[in-house]
């Protein structure tokens, strides 16, 4: 096998999303496995859609998932340039060399005039090709065109006998029949490519050896086989892969919830979560393994184990599987990640003193085994930085207003303003007082407390809860809700 080459080229007319992330990955992947060279391309010439904005956005998501490029934007390389609208010469300089072997032609119907061909068409129950009127053109009748100010655009001159065959990495063999490929435009009039030219041009200058995409590509394949063979490149080893579909079978889309890399990042989702999830949509190496390291997946991943069914993007797993890579980083490392969500809910300071910090590695290591998600720690953690926080309505109704909770919340706070240090050492013997007091064991003492101080009955241990909010804080919690239980005894 001659050095892999591989590329990601995606249009920038929206952010990356998760299908085109799963193909940027394969691609990454198979380029790490076999040494070779990852190019990252962006194809820009749907002028009325491309964006720099979406360049960004494709080049952040890429980066958050670290998906690092041999070649491309902001590295480049000896394949250059690696946007489309900067290789415009190129596309003209092998347009007009299929002009000249007769295998391109210029084309100067209108719009309204190819409506027409294909309404004929759909009433004669006709293959709905074009019919190559414009290739048998005089010169007289072409400066006719021209003079009426019409601008051709260019057609390839397909091979419609016989059928075309190409091995697929994942599907096999795949076989079309020449007469579904068209003489399709390759430059519009505006002198701007069409993808499925464009496309060849570049795979075949850039030296790509295999192509990695969606299984929606397949339909342009036998177009871009007969450009490959009529100019005279090398034609690249092909694997499509599956779709992605979401939970009811249908594409996956923005309702199906979110879809783009920098989306699934501000929610709090871990690189190596999102990787190692990406890469079991569509691929497998053993049903007994789910989690696999970055090491692992370049080591394991074939595309002979591609699968050609598609794959259901399931956003629990996902966030199970996130859940666990979290529980995985070290406490350092959780409270970079999980710091800036803190920070922008306005629960900590941008300007953090040590006495912070020290608060806020106490809460985030109690909350690190809890969630699922970083950005699932301002909720989750909000009543250890701000008394602005709501009750559990049912919380509240089954362990504050019941009989005894009022008691058990006044003499707890008894207990609590005589003691100095809040370690679990000095607090235990409030409890063990209050069991005795009550005749309750510990689970039937600390819930109303617990609601009292977090305004949920879930929290870390009741222990840990009480260093972190320190005396004057729990006092007054307890103040707060005692006065809610006499106003729902008053009503």
């Amino acid at each position: 096998m001659s050095k892999v080459r591989v590329r990601f080229a995606p249009s920038p007319t929206g952010f990356l999303h998760v299908g085109g992330a799963r193909t940027a990955l394969y691609n990454w992947l198979f380029a790490r496995k076999h040494g070779g060279s990852f190019v990252l391309r962006i194809e820009d010439t749907d002028l009325a859609r491309s964006t720099d904005e979406s360049v960004q956005g494709i080049l952040e998501g890429m980066r958050f998932l670290g998906l690092d490029w041999d070649e491309g934007p902001g590295v480049g390389g000896s394949f250059g340039p690696y946007f489309q609208t900067e290789r415009i010469d190129l596309y003209e300089e092998y347009a007009q060399k299929l002009v000249e072997k007769g295998r391109a032609y210029e084309c100067f119907c209108t719009p309204e005039e190819l409506d027409e061909q294909r309404r004929i068409q759909r009433e004669q129950k006709l293959d709905m090709h074009y019919d190559g009127r414009c290739l048998r053109l005089t010169e007289a009748e072409k400066e006719a065109y021209r003079a009426e100010g019409r601008k051709p655009v260019l057609r390839f001159l397909s091979v419609k006998e016989g059928e075309l065959e190409f091995p697929d990495i994942v599907r096999g063999s795949v076989k079309f029949p020449n007469s579904q490929v068209d003489d399709f435009v390759i430059m519009k009039s505006d002198g701007v490519p069409t993808y499925n030219f464009a496309v060849v041009i570049d795979d075949a200058l850039m030296e790509i050896t295999h192509v990695i995409r969606g299984e929606d590509h397949i339909p342009n394949t036998p177009k871009q086989i007969q450009l490959y063979e009529a100019l005279g490149f090398e034609v690249p080893r092909f694997a499509h892969i599956p779709m992605i579909l979401g939970s009811d079978k249908t594409r996956l889309s923005k309702r199906h919830g979110a879809t783009s890399v920098t989306q699934f990042a501000e929610e709090g989702y871990l690189p190596d979560a999102m990787v190692n999830y990406l890469a079991l949509l569509g691929w497998g190496y053993d049903d007994s393994q789910t989690l696999f390291s970055r090491e692992e997946l370049i080591e394991k991943f074939s595309l002979e184990r591609v699968s050609k069914n598609a794959a259901v993007f399931d956003f629990q797993k996902l966030q199970w599987m996130n859940g666990v890579y979290i529980r995985e980083l070290s406490l350092d490392e959780f409270y970079k990640r999980a710091l800036p969500y803190l920070q922008q809910a306005g629960l900590v300071p941008e300007e953090m003193t040590a006495d912070v910090e020290e608060k806020a590695r106490k809460v985030l290591s109690e909350m690190q085994s809890r969630v699922k998600l970083v950005s699932e720690v301002v909720e989750m953690s909000r009543y250890f930085f701000t008394d602005d926080f709501a009750y559990d309505e049912k919380a509240v109704a089954k362990f504050l207003l019941k009989d005894q909770a009022a008691d058990i919340l006044s003499f707890l706070r008894s207990k609590f303003a005589e003691v100095d240090s809040f370690a679990e050492a000095s607090l235990a013997p409030a409890f063990e007082a209050a069991m005795a007091e009550f005749d309750l064991k510990l689970g039937k003492v600390i819930p109303p407390l617990r609601v009292a101080l977090t305004g949920t009955n879930v929290s870390p241990g009741i222990y840990e809860v009480l260093e972190i909010l320190g005396k004057e804080t729990v006092l007054r919690r307890i103040d707060r809700a005692l006065a809610l239980i006499a106003e729902n005894s008053e009503e």
